[in-house]
């Protein structure tokens, strides 16, 4: 089986800076595993790693698709196994680094990924402006009132994978499958980064300051001017469309990203404890973890 190292957790834990280092030392090339440095221009909002944090690393699925364009899981899925091919093939070490654990589990796992079933657009279009008016809870209560199980097996903030499972269920009156993930297909050390709870929140909101501080705003409009695409349901942008629009206040803007995204990191947390199988290490408070983490890298790869 090939060897693919992965480093996972929530936002605002040093993801970036390990796998630069782990990458530096053991020749990997790291693949980008967040749903949203997938696209060019959006560089702040999704703390997309710098030229100059790269160091050289060879940085792959960054900036491979146009804001307006939509990007899938089954893409990333694609993707990636394809990628992990090609380093294993140079010889180099593959490291998976992100906090989208949907990405992370389709990638590692023999995960199905629904029904292939082609729905027309307008279906979809139907179900964003439904979400849109009644909100994300009110669509997945549509969901689960005709397939339960396919409900109970997705967050109801998840909305794209909410409105995909209900454009097959409402288009072709069959349920939406999605097998259990039970299988690795690789050889995986997966590394999940964590801190102290109040710790993290506050590394969150001081990143989102620095944000404000390089231009997210002018980010943040220049998506919004896209209209209604995936990426603009980002979090980092889609809260500002309330100030854009002149319905809120741009400090109210800013605390709604600051709580969107502590939020998030916890849905985070959640999805990594309960859906995979991490070993877990906290490298701002502890300083020895880093030597225990390396070790036992090294027992993985079956040396020095």
């Amino acid at each position: 089986m090939e060897k693919v190292l992965v480093i996972a957790g929530p936002t605002a834990v040093g993801k970036t800076a390990l796998s630069i280092k782990l990458a530096k030392r053991w020749n990997g090339e790291v693949i980008n595993g967040d749903s949203m440095q997938v696209y060019r221009k959006l560089n702040i909002g999704t703390a997309k790693v710098t030229k100059e944090e790269q160091q050289g690393v060879i940085h792959h699925l960054i900036d491979i698709c146009d804001p307006q364009e939509e990007y899938t899981v089954s893409d990333f899925q694609s993707d990636a196994r394809q990628k992990i091919a090609e380093i294993t093939k140079r010889g180099h070490l593959p490291i998976v680094v992100g906090g989208t654990g949907l990405y992370i589990q389709a990638l590692l796992y023999n995960f199905q990924l629904g029904s292939s079933v082609e729905v027309p657009k307008e279906k979809r279009n139907e179900l964003e402006i439904f979400a849109d008016d009644n909100g994300n809870e009110a669509l997945w209560q549509r969901l689960y009132k005709q397939d339960p199980k396919t409900a109970k097996s997705i967050h109801p903030n998840n909305r794209q994978r909410v409105i995909r499972a209900l454009e097959v269920v409402e288009y072709t009156g069959q349920t939406f499958q999605q097998e259990d993930a039970i299988q690795l297909l690789y050889d995986a050390k997966i590394i999940a980064l964590n801190t102290e709870r109040e710790l993290l929140y506050n590394r969150i909101n001081q990143r989102v300051d620095m944000m404000m501080g390089a231009s997210l705003l002018d980010e943040a409009r220049f998506v919004h001017s896209l209209g209604n695409v995936q990426s603009a349901r980002g979090i980092g942008y889609k809260e500002f469309k309330p100030y854009f629009e002149g319905k809120s206040t741009l400090e109210e803007s800013i605390e709604k990203v600051k709580q969107d995204s502590r939020r998030y990191a916890k849905r985070q947390l959640t999805w990594f404890r309960n859906r995979m199988s991490c070993d877990w290490y906290d490298l701002i408070q502890d300083d020895l973890s880093y030597n225990q983490l390396e070790n036992e890298i090294i027992q993985w790869l079956g040396g020095d």
